[in-house]
């Protein structure tokens, strides 16, 4: 049996992250959260209640690391960045994402 609801979502939220930070360079929360919302034409929107938990555990799951920074607008930031460990992660991600797809697009058809 697969991984209950609540956690395909929340592993959901860790592949968008993941893939932003690896695709993207370090990121601050904001900047996290707007690019994802870009690169899906606005149909997916993080708040910051899922965004900045969902950071905080894979900061404790060493998937990325911070550090304090000033951005352009000179406010302090927290800015995030993939690790190795991230990145393997990262591809585990796409993998399940691709399998669980592939599932649900078969029993569309099929139903």
């Amino acid at each position: 049996m697969g991984k209950p609801r609540s956690d395909n979502l929340q592993g959901t939220l860790d592949l968008l992250v993941l893939k932003a930070l690896a695709s993207r360079g370090d990121m601050h929360g904001y900047a996290i959260a707007n690019h994802i919302q870009q690169v899906t034409d606005d149909t997916l929107r993080i708040e910051e209640g899922s965004l900045y938990p969902a950071l905080h555990r894979m900061q404790g799951d060493e998937w990325i690391e911070a550090e304090w920074s000033v951005s352009a607008t000179n406010r302090r930031v927290k800015v995030y960045r993939i690790t190795a460990a991230g990145r393997k992660q990262l591809a585990r991600e796409e993998e399940q994402w691709n399998r669980f797809n592939k599932a649900v697009s078969k029993a569309l058809r099929f139903a």
